[in-house]
């Protein structure tokens, strides 16, 4: 038997993983339901390894590339792609991007108003990253844990789990040298009458923002990234960017109805990637920050294969 703490992104994945290959586990969460205490709702479920190298390491596009693949045996995803758009006056922002990132292909209005046709008009230039896709991060968590109990893993929901277990899942609750907490910040908001059907990315010089579709006219608006361990609500201050951005994008969210606001304590290494860490006899899957649903397949693999090996 396998025991885990906590029941969120990176602990669900890994009881898949180990579940799948014949694994008996167990997982312990405080929560009371699928994803209640998860960091990972806040998040914006891209799935586009080729946007983050902008920011990130190569090591995220190698661990993130199958990470569609692999959420699409469990749970609804978009394969649409990715658009990067900017204003006029930040076309510069937009040959930067270009310069940080791959597998892309630069698109005029024309073409612009093709994939959108709701941005008809608004932007002159952008670029397409064709192969990326996204999925609803709350409902991509109740499908993981349907799915990994149908694999025979307990879930013991409204618990805290041993005081020993053999994987800690638990983000930015483990105490681990050299983790940080990184705040996010985001909004969902209600536009029915605006019909998007991919992930826009806003490039800015203070903070480039991105809006995500979801079902029934909603859609997710977000990208701040403060250092901090705060868990108070969004700023003013973020909000007012956050819904500036939107506003840019298309002005018919000038009517949007603000849905729900929120805040999040994302857990980050200095390099801020992932790792798998030994420590005090308990393995720790931990900083997945913000590519947690790109990057938790692949981790999720990496740990199931420790497993496996200590077993033989």
């Amino acid at each position: 038997m396998i025991t885990i703490a906590g029941a969120g992104l990176a602990g669900l994945a890994c009881a898949f993983e180990l579940a799948k290959k014949g694994g008996a586990v167990t997982i312990y969460e405080r929560g009371v339901a699928p994803g209640e205490k998860s960091v990972a709702r806040f998040a914006g479920g891209m799935l586009a390894p080729y946007c983050e190298l902008e920011s990130a390491e190569k090591e995220v596009v190698t661990l993130g590339r199958q990470a569609a693949d692999w959420w699409s045996q469990i749970t609804s995803v978009t394969q649409r792609g990715t658009l990067v758009v900017a204003p006029s006056r930040d076309q510069a922002e937009l040959t930067r991007f270009s310069r940080r990132t791959s597998h892309f292909e630069y698109v005029d209005g024309q073409v612009i108003s093709k994939l959108e046709p709701a941005l008809e008009g608004r932007f002159n230039r952008g670029l397409f990253f064709k192969e990326e896709a996204h999925l609803d991060p709350r409902q991509a968590l109740i499908d993981l844990s349907a799915a990994v109990q149908k694999l025979g893993v307990e879930i013991v929901y409204g618990t805290n789990a041993p005081a020993k277990t053999d994987m800690d899942c638990t983000a930015t609750a483990a105490n681990l040298p050299n983790l940080r907490s990184v705040r996010g910040e985001m909004a969902i908001l209600h536009c029915p009458e605006l019909d998007l059907s991919r992930v826009v990315r806003l490039l800015h010089p203070r903070m480039p923002l991105y809006l995500v579709p979801r079902a029934d006219g909603l859609f997710m608006i977000g990208g701040t990234m403060i250092e901090s361990d705060s868990k108070r609500p969004p700023t003013l201050r973020s909000l007012t960017e956050m819904m500036s951005a939107a506003f840019t994008i298309h002005p018919a969210f000038a009517e949007a109805s603000v849905v729900e606001i929120g805040a999040g304590l994302r857990p980050a290494f200095p390099d801020n990637l992932p790792r798998l860490v030994e420590h005090m006899g308990t393995l720790h899957l931990n900083g997945l920050y913000r590519h947690g649903f790109l990057l938790a397949p692949a981790m999720a693999q990496k740990a199931s294969k420790h497993f496996l090996v200590e077993s033989h």
